[in-house]
């Protein structure tokens, strides 16, 4: 009995630990960040521990194992094996940290939190949590107080909620609304607690509207066409399935050609496709060049947005991040073999749902006109992660950490439920395999905790150091504390030696030693990411400071090579011609900087001016070379 009772404790522990993880998230703006990641990748690591703990209290403990655990398995495998071969080592470490925490929250949902009480405790909160994010959104677009709790807002005219991006929030209600509105049509439960979990449903819906997302919009669309096309088999729910399907095409018929904001977003969406300034349909082309590299094992994982400067097309100019598909991404990053697995992991569930939907209530015969919440999570899961993966083509909810873990979560619960068609996937764990559990288990939780610790403090040294004088020795000081703690981040090594640059640059009576200091920290950030232009761009433009031109030029060629449509590369390159006084040289490389980049670009158009004016002095007289059509 005792056991008994200890048993249930460490089961309700791994329920609170698990839903913290799942409901600090999007209240953190997704978790995009470093440190509100880190909070997630504590409480997981600790569920994880204590179901190492719940195992053994266990006499006979069983394991449920469907196929789709083994798919998942298989690419934390991969996921591993392909961090020791990356790059990046530092980049591929955190998106392996990731995965870990992914997996591990997968499996702590598959095999701890599969009872019926459990999984509506979850659903429950998670709808009630969105609805409170919506109404943050709400209140944000129709006050125009468009901050994210105390950060500046960067989206102004459209509801982000808790969010730095607004697709990010869509893509969070996008996978709640459905499970809402599941319960509230088919859910077992009291009337208050339906009329309440309809009330939250519509609040997400009016969050997702104040996103303006128009990949969510379209996504939830067809999400809903699969929800009220299951229901429509099923003959409790026909009627209503029939008249909400003629509500929504009644409701798009009137609103839309109604709606000037509507308008606005489908016209701007027409823009992109012919190819703006910036459009997200232009990275998909250079993310398939990147993928022809390597196509079974893909770049590395995560490793686009470093590799995407040596491909990028000369109308994006900004730093893309993700290939706003996530698809297309996962097959940059991982592979065919990568997305392989991926995508095979959804469709045996999908299979594994299709077989066991009639013992999920989601038949005529089985259920009758009982509702059951069984049949709702399951309908309402399944519609949410529709709505996900309709919305993954055009961007990138999969890698905000907050979606991504809920979308695993919803999986598992999903995988949870085959259990119901068949006592096939359960298997019985012997202490031999109990033991094998246990030590995977630790291996996870140390790796995880060794890289908390260090991760943790490396994130306190740069905060301190971002409150610092810009490029001061005191600032130096701390981005060094921080690479002494994680000597793997380049992009740590790259700003200490700016610092150095910078101060180099002040021309003081020891410029020569701290731009050697520079140097050294602009190689060794080279190395640590062979990809980065800038760090190869600014050690050339230290050897130029210190009178050493002739040495400098490769430098400037890697750059160039790693970067050759970035107008900043160019407009450097340039500037290396400024500095050996070869102002022929130099005019072209900073006309084409402007016509890359011909606003806020005021390296290019004043070092062009400056050579007009030297080749005009030089030829002895004003008209010969006259300035730049671009520079008017």
């Amino acid at each position: 009995m005792d056991r008994e009772r200890f048993d249930a404790g460490l089961e309700r522990v791994i329920i609170a630990l698990v839903l913290g993880a799942l409901c600090f998230g999007p209240l953190a703006n997704g978790a995009s960040d470093p440190v509100p990641f880190l909070v997630g990748q504590y409480l997981i690591t600790a569920a994880a521990l204590v179901w190492g703990v719940r195992l053994w209290c266990k006499p006979r403990p069983r394991l449920l194992l469907p196929p789709v655990t083994w798919a998942v398995l298989a690419f934390t495998g991969f996921a591993a094996w392909r961090y020791f071969a990356a790059d990046i080592e530092y980049v591929a470490r955190l998106e392996l940290i990731r995965i870990v925490v992914y997996a591990l929250a997968f499996f702590l949902i598959v095999q701890n939190l599969h009872r019926q009480e459990t999984v509506n405790l979850v659903g429950y909160t998670l709808v009630f949590l969105a609805m409170a994010v919506a109404c943050y959104a709400a209140y944000q677009f129709f006050t125009g107080d468009f901050r994210v709790w105390w950060l500046p807002g960067e989206y102004a005219g459209r509801g982000t909620g808790t969010y730095i991006n607004p697709n990010h929030l869509a893509g969070f209600l996008e996978l709640i609304l459905p499970l809402g509105l599941a319960y509230t049509i088919a859910g077992r439960m009291k009337p208050v607690l339906r009329i309440l979990l309809g009330y939250a449903t519509c609040v997400i819906a009016v969050g997702l509207g104040v996103s303006m997302s128009r990949g969510a919009w379209v996504a939830l669309a067809g999400a809903l066409l699969f929800f009220f096309g299951i229901l429509l088999f099923h003959r409790g729910y026909r009627l209503a399935a029939i008249f909400a399907l003629l509500l929504m095409g009644a409701s798009a018929f009137i609103v839309v050609p109604k709606a000037d904001v509507l308008r606005q977003r489908a016209a701007r969406a027409v823009e992109e496709l012919r190819g703006p300034e910036y459009s997200r349909y232009l990275l998909w082309g250079p993310a398939l060049d990147l993928w022809r590299e390597n196509p079974w094992l893909g770049a590395g994982p995560g490793h686009f947005d470093y590799r995407f400067r040596s491909v990028r097309p000369q109308e994006i100019q900004l730093r893309p991040d993700r290939a706003h598909n996530d698809y297309l991404n996962t097959l940059v990053d991982w592979g065919i073999v990568g997305l392989g697995l991926v995508l095979s992991a959804l469709a045996l569930l999908a299979a594994g749902l299709a077989r066991a939907w009639r013992h999920l209530g989601g038949t005529a015969a089985d259920l009758g006109h009982r509702r059951s919440n069984r049949f709702a999570f399951a309908l309402g899961g399944s519609a949410g992660l529709v709505a996900l993966g309709l919305h993954s083509f055009v961007d990138f909810n999969m890698h905000i950490p907050a979606n991504a873990l809920l979308a695993v979560a919803f999986l598992a619960f999903l995988t949870a439920h085959l259990r119901f068609a068949t006592e096939r996937w359960w298997m019985a764990a012997p202490r031999l395999v109990t033991g094998a559990i246990t030590l995977l288990l630790l291996g996870a939780a140390v790796f995880l905790a060794v890289n908390f610790r260090r991760q943790a403090l490396e994130q306190w040294w740069l905060a301190e150091a971002r409150r610092l004088p810009l490029f001061s020795s005191l600032q130096a000081a701390h981005y060094e504390a921080a690479f002494a703690v994680e000597p793997r981040n380049f992009e740590t090594a790259y700003l200490v030696g700016e610092c150095y640059r910078v101060q180099s640059w002040e021309g003081g009576f020891d410029h020569r030693e701290l731009a050697g200091e520079a140097m050294t920290w602009f190689e060794r950030a080279a190395r640590l990411n062979r990809f980065d232009s800038y760090s190869f761009l600014r050690h050339g433009m230290c050897l130029d400071w210190v009178g050493r031109s002739a040495e400098s030029w490769p430098w400037y060629a890697r750059a160039e090579e790693l970067d050759p449509n970035g107008y900043y590369t160019v407009a450097h390159v340039g500037w290396h011609f400024v500095q050996r006084e070869n102002y022929a040289a130099a005019r072209p490389w900073f006309e084409r900087s402007l016509r890359l980049q011909w606003k806020h670009n005021p390296i290019a158009a004043n070092y062009l001016e400056i050579c007009n004016r030297r080749l005009r002095e030089a030829a002895g007289r004003d008209d010969t070379v006259g300035p730049s059509p671009l520079t008017k």
